[in-house]
């Protein structure tokens, strides 16, 4: 259940990064004219989503590991971004979606390691 609501709450991140411009935040993308940059950003999910959820299916515990650790990751990037110049997720609602990503990660693997 922890992991479903972790991945649940990175489908949320993902769709805030949109209203958020996250592209603006990546080397690449961010010199882009916002209508390419979106397409882009967005259609490299696909791929992202589709490993994922594949690797769901035939290698579970393997995936939840990385994934719990790419949450970890990926909470502690965006602490380490929240002075950048273009991070639209100053706000209570994104930081309430991506800092939880990060503990539930912890609990996640924790619950892993001692089960």
């Amino acid at each position: 259940m922890v992991f479903s609501i972790n991945f649940a709450l990175l489908c949320l991140h993902e769709m805030d990064a949109i209203r958020a411009k996250e592209w603006k935040m990546f080397v690449i993308l961010k010199d882009m004219e916002d209508k390419r940059a979106f397409k882009v950003f967005t259609i490299l999910h696909l791929p992202l989503y589709t490993i994922l959820i594949f690797s769901f299916v035939s290698h579970q515990l393997l995936s939840f590991v990385f994934i719990d650790l790419f949450m970890i990751f990926h909470s502690l990037a965006h602490f380490f971004f929240e002075k950048h110049p273009n991070n639209n997720f100053k706000n209570l609602y994104s930081r309430m979606i991506i800092y939880p990503m990060g503990i539930l990660g912890i609990v996640h693997l924790l619950g892993l390691m001692y089960s």
